[in-house]
Protein backbone atom coordinates (compact mmCIF):
# COMPACT_ATOMS: atom_id res chain seq x y z
CA UNK A 1 0.00 0.00 0.00
CA UNK A 2 1.18 3.52 -0.79
CA UNK A 3 0.17 6.92 0.45
CA UNK A 4 -0.29 9.77 -2.01
CA UNK A 5 0.34 13.46 -1.43
CA UNK A 6 -0.76 16.22 -3.79
CA UNK A 7 0.69 19.65 -3.07
CA UNK A 8 -0.62 22.72 -4.91
CA UNK A 9 -1.45 20.80 -8.08
CA UNK A 10 -2.51 22.90 -11.06
CA UNK A 11 -3.43 21.96 -14.61
CA UNK A 12 -3.48 24.68 -17.26
CA UNK A 13 -3.90 23.70 -20.91
CA UNK A 14 -2.09 25.47 -23.77
CA UNK A 15 -5.29 27.38 -24.65
CA UNK A 16 -5.25 28.91 -21.16
CA UNK A 17 -8.04 26.82 -19.65
CA UNK A 18 -7.32 26.28 -15.95
CA UNK A 19 -8.77 22.80 -15.32
CA UNK A 20 -7.51 22.18 -11.77
CA UNK A 21 -6.76 24.93 -9.25
CA UNK A 22 -4.18 24.56 -6.47
CA UNK A 23 -5.32 21.10 -5.37
CA UNK A 24 -3.79 19.67 -2.19
CA UNK A 25 -4.59 16.60 -0.10
CA UNK A 26 -3.03 13.65 1.67
CA UNK A 27 -4.37 10.18 0.78
CA UNK A 28 -3.51 7.59 3.40
CA UNK A 29 -2.38 4.03 2.74
CA UNK A 30 -5.31 1.78 1.94
CA UNK A 31 -7.85 4.62 1.74
CA UNK A 32 -10.71 4.56 -0.75
CA UNK A 33 -11.01 8.13 -2.03
CA UNK A 34 -13.81 9.19 -4.38
CA UNK A 35 -13.71 12.32 -6.51
CA UNK A 36 -17.22 13.47 -7.35
CA UNK A 37 -18.71 16.41 -9.19
CA UNK A 38 -20.47 17.44 -12.41
CA UNK A 39 -18.98 17.04 -15.87
CA UNK A 40 -16.02 19.33 -16.46
CA UNK A 41 -15.25 19.89 -12.77
CA UNK A 42 -11.66 18.58 -13.02
CA UNK A 43 -12.04 15.21 -11.29
CA UNK A 44 -10.91 13.05 -14.25
CA UNK A 45 -8.11 15.48 -15.06
CA UNK A 46 -6.81 15.13 -11.50
CA UNK A 47 -6.97 11.34 -11.79
CA UNK A 48 -5.09 11.42 -15.11
CA UNK A 49 -2.37 13.55 -13.53
CA UNK A 50 -2.06 10.92 -10.80
CA UNK A 51 -1.74 8.25 -13.47
CA UNK A 52 0.82 10.19 -15.52
CA UNK A 53 -1.52 10.49 -18.50
CA UNK A 54 -1.62 14.29 -18.09
CA UNK A 55 1.32 16.54 -17.29
CA UNK A 56 1.19 18.56 -14.07
CA UNK A 57 1.51 22.27 -14.85
CA UNK A 58 2.67 23.14 -11.34
CA UNK A 59 2.72 21.55 -7.90
CA UNK A 60 4.15 18.31 -6.58
CA UNK A 61 2.84 14.75 -6.59
CA UNK A 62 4.29 12.16 -4.21
CA UNK A 63 3.45 8.46 -4.42
CA UNK A 64 4.87 6.31 -1.62
CA UNK A 65 6.96 9.28 -0.48
CA UNK A 66 8.70 9.68 -3.87
CA UNK A 67 8.26 12.66 -6.19
CA UNK A 68 6.32 11.32 -9.18
CA UNK A 69 5.85 14.38 -11.41
CA UNK A 70 8.30 13.20 -14.04
CA UNK A 71 7.78 9.45 -13.66
CA UNK A 72 6.21 7.53 -16.52
CA UNK A 73 2.81 5.90 -15.93
CA UNK A 74 4.46 2.48 -15.73
CA UNK A 75 7.06 3.66 -13.21
CA UNK A 76 4.45 5.07 -10.83
CA UNK A 77 3.24 1.64 -9.72
CA UNK A 78 -0.42 2.39 -10.41
CA UNK A 79 -3.12 0.47 -12.29
CA UNK A 80 -6.04 2.18 -13.97
CA UNK A 81 -9.56 0.97 -14.76
CA UNK A 82 -11.27 2.92 -17.52
CA UNK A 83 -14.91 3.66 -18.25
CA UNK A 84 -14.74 1.83 -21.60
CA UNK A 85 -13.33 -1.49 -20.19
CA UNK A 86 -10.56 -1.35 -22.88
CA UNK A 87 -10.50 -5.14 -23.28
CA UNK A 88 -8.90 -6.87 -26.27
CA UNK A 89 -11.89 -8.34 -28.17
CA UNK A 90 -9.89 -11.13 -29.87
CA UNK A 91 -8.43 -12.40 -26.58
CA UNK A 92 -10.07 -14.66 -24.01
CA UNK A 93 -10.75 -13.45 -20.48
CA UNK A 94 -7.68 -15.39 -19.34
CA UNK A 95 -5.43 -13.72 -21.93
CA UNK A 96 -6.84 -10.27 -21.23
CA UNK A 97 -6.01 -10.65 -17.55
CA UNK A 98 -2.62 -12.19 -18.20
CA UNK A 99 -1.53 -9.74 -20.88
CA UNK A 100 0.26 -7.25 -18.63
CA UNK A 101 2.12 -10.00 -16.79
CA UNK A 102 3.17 -11.57 -20.09
CA UNK A 103 4.65 -8.26 -21.23
CA UNK A 104 6.68 -8.19 -18.01
CA UNK A 105 8.15 -11.57 -18.91
CA UNK A 106 6.73 -13.44 -15.94
CA UNK A 107 6.82 -17.23 -15.97
CA UNK A 108 3.82 -19.22 -17.14
CA UNK A 109 3.24 -20.83 -13.75
CA UNK A 110 3.22 -17.49 -11.92
CA UNK A 111 0.84 -15.99 -14.48
CA UNK A 112 -1.50 -18.97 -14.26
CA UNK A 113 -1.53 -18.83 -10.47
CA UNK A 114 -2.29 -15.10 -10.39
CA UNK A 115 -5.03 -15.36 -13.02
CA UNK A 116 -6.72 -18.20 -11.14
CA UNK A 117 -6.59 -16.37 -7.80
CA UNK A 118 -7.86 -13.12 -9.31
CA UNK A 119 -10.62 -14.88 -11.25
CA UNK A 120 -11.77 -16.58 -8.05
CA UNK A 121 -11.95 -13.24 -6.20
CA UNK A 122 -14.04 -11.75 -9.02
CA UNK A 123 -16.22 -14.78 -9.73
CA UNK A 124 -14.79 -15.18 -13.23
CA UNK A 125 -13.35 -18.70 -13.03
CA UNK A 126 -15.98 -20.23 -15.33
CA UNK A 127 -15.56 -17.45 -17.91
CA UNK A 128 -11.79 -17.60 -18.46
CA UNK A 129 -12.13 -19.21 -21.90
CA UNK A 130 -14.74 -16.76 -23.18
CA UNK A 131 -14.23 -13.69 -25.34
CA UNK A 132 -15.42 -10.26 -24.07
CA UNK A 133 -18.35 -10.26 -26.53
CA UNK A 134 -19.75 -13.32 -24.75
CA UNK A 135 -19.92 -11.52 -21.41
CA UNK A 136 -22.43 -9.14 -19.88
CA UNK A 137 -21.46 -5.53 -19.14
CA UNK A 138 -20.93 -6.32 -15.47
CA UNK A 139 -18.73 -9.33 -16.29
CA UNK A 140 -16.64 -7.28 -18.72
CA UNK A 141 -16.16 -4.66 -16.03
CA UNK A 142 -14.99 -7.35 -13.61
CA UNK A 143 -12.43 -8.46 -16.18
CA UNK A 144 -11.19 -4.87 -16.46
CA UNK A 145 -10.88 -4.68 -12.66
CA UNK A 146 -9.16 -8.07 -12.64
CA UNK A 147 -6.60 -6.94 -15.19
CA UNK A 148 -5.72 -4.09 -12.83
CA UNK A 149 -5.54 -5.95 -9.52
CA UNK A 150 -3.59 -8.90 -10.96
CA UNK A 151 -0.55 -6.63 -11.24
CA UNK A 152 -0.30 -6.38 -7.41
CA UNK A 153 0.28 -2.63 -7.53
CA UNK A 154 -0.19 -0.38 -4.52
CA UNK A 155 -2.48 2.21 -6.10
CA UNK A 156 -5.65 1.70 -8.14
CA UNK A 157 -7.16 4.51 -10.18
CA UNK A 158 -10.72 4.10 -11.47
CA UNK A 159 -12.33 6.54 -13.91
CA UNK A 160 -16.14 6.19 -13.87
CA UNK A 161 -15.91 2.39 -14.23
CA UNK A 162 -19.66 1.81 -13.75
CA UNK A 163 -21.10 4.46 -16.06
CA UNK A 164 -21.73 2.00 -18.92
CA UNK A 165 -23.74 -0.39 -16.75
CA UNK A 166 -27.48 -0.41 -16.15
CA UNK A 167 -28.91 0.55 -12.74
CA UNK A 168 -29.03 -3.01 -11.36
CA UNK A 169 -25.51 -3.83 -12.54
CA UNK A 170 -24.18 -0.63 -10.99
CA UNK A 171 -25.54 -1.59 -7.58
CA UNK A 172 -23.97 -5.06 -7.84
CA UNK A 173 -20.58 -3.81 -9.08
CA UNK A 174 -20.54 -1.07 -6.46
CA UNK A 175 -20.66 -3.70 -3.73
CA UNK A 176 -18.14 -5.93 -5.52
CA UNK A 177 -15.56 -3.17 -5.96
CA UNK A 178 -15.93 -2.20 -2.29
CA UNK A 179 -15.43 -5.82 -1.20
CA UNK A 180 -12.42 -6.24 -3.49
CA UNK A 181 -10.87 -3.11 -1.99
CA UNK A 182 -11.32 -4.51 1.52
CA UNK A 183 -9.68 -7.80 0.52
CA UNK A 184 -6.61 -6.39 -1.18
CA UNK A 185 -6.26 -3.16 0.83
CA UNK A 186 -4.69 -1.11 -1.95
CA UNK A 187 -4.96 2.68 -2.00
CA UNK A 188 -7.80 3.49 -4.40
CA UNK A 189 -8.81 6.73 -6.09
CA UNK A 190 -12.18 6.52 -7.81
CA UNK A 191 -13.86 9.13 -10.04
CA UNK A 192 -17.61 9.36 -10.55
CA UNK A 193 -20.37 11.88 -11.24
CA UNK A 194 -22.79 9.75 -9.18
CA UNK A 195 -23.07 10.95 -5.59
CA UNK A 196 -24.70 7.64 -4.55
CA UNK A 197 -21.53 5.78 -5.58
CA UNK A 198 -19.46 8.30 -3.66
CA UNK A 199 -21.55 8.05 -0.48
CA UNK A 200 -21.70 4.24 -0.43
CA UNK A 201 -18.11 3.43 -1.40
CA UNK A 202 -15.78 6.12 -0.09
CA UNK A 203 -13.76 6.46 3.08
CA UNK A 204 -13.49 10.13 2.12
CA UNK A 205 -15.04 12.15 -0.69
CA UNK A 206 -13.60 15.07 -2.66
CA UNK A 207 -16.39 17.26 -4.04
CA UNK A 208 -15.16 19.33 -7.00
CA UNK A 209 -16.58 22.23 -8.97
CA UNK A 210 -14.87 24.28 -11.69
CA UNK A 211 -11.51 22.68 -10.91
CA UNK A 212 -11.65 23.56 -7.21
CA UNK A 213 -12.07 21.13 -4.32
CA UNK A 214 -15.15 22.43 -2.51
CA UNK A 215 -14.87 20.06 0.46
CA UNK A 216 -12.97 16.91 1.46
CA UNK A 217 -14.48 14.70 4.13
CA UNK A 218 -16.21 11.48 5.07
CA UNK A 219 -19.67 10.79 3.63
CA UNK A 220 -21.16 11.61 7.04
CA UNK A 221 -19.30 14.92 7.27
CA UNK A 222 -20.41 16.02 3.81
CA UNK A 223 -24.02 15.09 4.47
CA UNK A 224 -24.40 16.61 7.93
CA UNK A 225 -21.88 19.47 7.77
CA UNK A 226 -21.57 20.68 4.15
CA UNK A 227 -19.17 23.57 3.66
CA UNK A 228 -21.32 25.44 1.17
CA UNK A 229 -24.49 25.44 -0.90
CA UNK A 230 -22.92 23.47 -3.75
CA UNK A 231 -21.86 20.56 -1.54
CA UNK A 232 -25.20 20.61 0.29
CA UNK A 233 -27.09 20.45 -3.00
CA UNK A 234 -24.86 17.85 -4.62
CA UNK A 235 -24.88 15.34 -1.77
CA UNK A 236 -28.29 13.80 -1.12
CA UNK A 237 -31.09 12.32 -3.22
CA UNK A 238 -33.43 14.10 -3.74
CA UNK A 239 -31.22 17.17 -3.36
CA UNK A 240 -31.52 19.68 -0.54
CA UNK A 241 -34.25 22.30 -0.79
CA UNK A 242 -33.14 25.94 -0.98
CA UNK A 243 -35.54 28.80 -0.22
CA UNK A 244 -34.65 32.46 -0.64
CA UNK A 245 -35.49 34.35 2.56
CA UNK A 246 -34.63 37.40 4.66
CA UNK A 247 -33.73 37.70 8.36
CA UNK A 248 -36.41 39.61 10.25
CA UNK A 249 -36.59 39.82 14.05
CA UNK A 250 -35.14 36.41 14.91
CA UNK A 251 -36.82 34.62 12.02
CA UNK A 252 -36.43 34.21 8.28
CA UNK A 253 -39.30 35.30 6.05
CA UNK A 254 -39.70 33.41 2.80
CA UNK A 255 -39.44 35.50 -0.32
CA UNK A 256 -42.77 35.88 -2.11
CA UNK A 257 -44.97 35.08 0.89
CA UNK A 258 -45.78 35.59 4.55
CA UNK A 259 -44.37 32.35 5.96
CA UNK A 260 -41.79 32.71 8.70
CA UNK A 261 -39.35 30.27 10.26
CA UNK A 262 -38.14 31.31 13.70
CA UNK A 263 -34.46 30.37 14.08
CA UNK A 264 -33.22 32.59 16.91
CA UNK A 265 -32.85 29.53 19.18
CA UNK A 266 -30.73 27.63 16.62
CA UNK A 267 -28.94 30.53 14.90
CA UNK A 268 -28.87 33.25 17.61
CA UNK A 269 -25.79 35.09 16.27
CA UNK A 270 -26.86 34.95 12.64
CA UNK A 271 -30.35 36.21 13.47
CA UNK A 272 -28.95 39.01 15.62
CA UNK A 273 -26.14 40.12 13.30
CA UNK A 274 -27.82 39.69 9.90
CA UNK A 275 -31.08 41.57 10.43
CA UNK A 276 -32.58 42.43 7.06
CA UNK A 277 -30.02 40.37 5.16
CA UNK A 278 -31.07 38.07 2.34
CA UNK A 279 -29.91 34.46 2.59
CA UNK A 280 -30.95 30.95 1.64
CA UNK A 281 -32.72 28.49 3.93
CA UNK A 282 -31.93 24.82 3.26
CA UNK A 283 -33.44 21.57 4.45
CA UNK A 284 -33.30 18.00 3.18
CA UNK A 285 -36.44 16.36 1.76
CA UNK A 286 -36.16 13.47 4.23
CA UNK A 287 -36.26 15.85 7.22
CA UNK A 288 -39.82 16.94 6.47
CA UNK A 289 -42.66 15.41 8.51
CA UNK A 290 -46.46 15.60 8.35
CA UNK A 291 -47.86 18.37 10.54
CA UNK A 292 -48.70 17.38 14.10
CA UNK A 293 -49.71 20.18 16.47
CA UNK A 294 -48.29 18.43 19.55
CA UNK A 295 -44.78 18.29 18.06
CA UNK A 296 -44.26 21.86 16.88
CA UNK A 297 -42.22 23.15 19.84
CA UNK A 298 -38.88 22.32 18.17
CA UNK A 299 -40.05 22.34 14.58
CA UNK A 300 -41.02 24.95 12.00
CA UNK A 301 -44.39 24.63 10.26
CA UNK A 302 -44.65 25.37 6.53
CA UNK A 303 -47.26 24.77 3.84
CA UNK A 304 -47.69 24.78 0.10
CA UNK A 305 -49.54 23.35 -2.86
CA UNK A 306 -48.71 19.84 -4.09
CA UNK A 307 -47.84 19.87 -7.82
CA UNK A 308 -46.52 16.34 -8.40
CA UNK A 309 -45.92 13.07 -6.56
CA UNK A 310 -43.54 10.20 -7.39
CA UNK A 311 -44.36 6.83 -5.85
CA UNK A 312 -41.08 4.96 -5.24
CA UNK A 313 -42.35 2.13 -3.05
CA UNK A 314 -40.78 2.79 0.34
CA UNK A 315 -41.27 6.55 0.00
CA UNK A 316 -43.00 9.19 -2.09
CA UNK A 317 -41.30 12.29 -3.47
CA UNK A 318 -43.77 15.15 -3.08
CA UNK A 319 -43.15 18.24 -5.22
CA UNK A 320 -44.63 21.45 -3.84
CA UNK A 321 -44.92 25.16 -4.45
CA UNK A 322 -44.18 27.03 -1.24
CA UNK A 323 -44.75 30.77 -1.68
CA UNK A 324 -43.64 30.56 -5.30
CA UNK A 325 -40.56 28.44 -4.61
CA UNK A 326 -40.07 24.75 -5.44
CA UNK A 327 -39.73 22.22 -2.62
CA UNK A 328 -39.42 18.42 -2.55
CA UNK A 329 -40.47 16.34 0.43
CA UNK A 330 -39.61 12.68 0.97
CA UNK A 331 -42.53 11.11 2.81
CA UNK A 332 -43.96 7.73 3.73
CA UNK A 333 -46.43 6.42 1.12
CA UNK A 334 -48.97 6.15 3.95
CA UNK A 335 -48.72 9.86 4.77
CA UNK A 336 -48.21 11.48 1.37
CA UNK A 337 -50.72 14.08 0.11
CA UNK A 338 -52.36 14.16 -3.32
CA UNK A 339 -51.68 16.46 -6.27
CA UNK A 340 -53.59 19.72 -5.90
CA UNK A 341 -53.82 19.46 -2.11
CA UNK A 342 -52.78 22.29 0.18
CA UNK A 343 -50.36 20.51 2.49
CA UNK A 344 -48.90 21.50 5.85
CA UNK A 345 -45.64 19.98 7.03
CA UNK A 346 -42.93 20.65 9.56
CA UNK A 347 -39.15 20.46 9.74
CA UNK A 348 -37.07 20.15 12.95
CA UNK A 349 -35.32 23.47 13.52
CA UNK A 350 -31.92 21.85 14.01
CA UNK A 351 -32.25 20.30 10.52
CA UNK A 352 -32.20 23.72 8.81
CA UNK A 353 -29.13 25.17 7.10
CA UNK A 354 -28.48 28.81 6.26
CA UNK A 355 -26.25 29.93 3.37
CA UNK A 356 -24.83 33.27 2.28
CA UNK A 357 -26.41 34.55 -0.90
CA UNK A 358 -23.16 35.93 -2.35
CA UNK A 359 -20.74 33.03 -2.04
CA UNK A 360 -22.98 30.15 -0.89
CA UNK A 361 -20.90 29.54 2.24
CA UNK A 362 -22.70 27.85 5.12
CA UNK A 363 -23.63 30.07 8.07
CA UNK A 364 -22.61 28.37 11.31
CA UNK A 365 -25.08 27.63 14.05
CA UNK A 366 -24.84 29.21 17.48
Amino acid sequence: MAHIQLVGINKVYPNGFHAVHDFSMQIEKGEFIVFVGPSGCGKSTTLRMLAGLEDITSGELYIGGELANEKSPRARGVAMVFQSYALYPHMSVYDNMAFGLTLKGMGKDIIESRVEKTAKILGLTEYLDRKPRELSGGQRQRVAVGRAIIRHVEVFLMDEPLSNLDAKQRVTMRAEITQIHRRIGATTVYVTHDQTEAMTMADRIVVMKDGVAQQIGTPKELYFTPANRFVAGFIGDPPMNFLTCRAVQGAVCLQGGQQRVTLSDVYPLAMAQREGEEMELGFRPENAMPYADAQTANAAVMEGDVTLTEMLGDNVNVYMNVDGQDVILKLSPYEAPSVGQRYRFMVPKDAFFLFNMEDGAVITKG
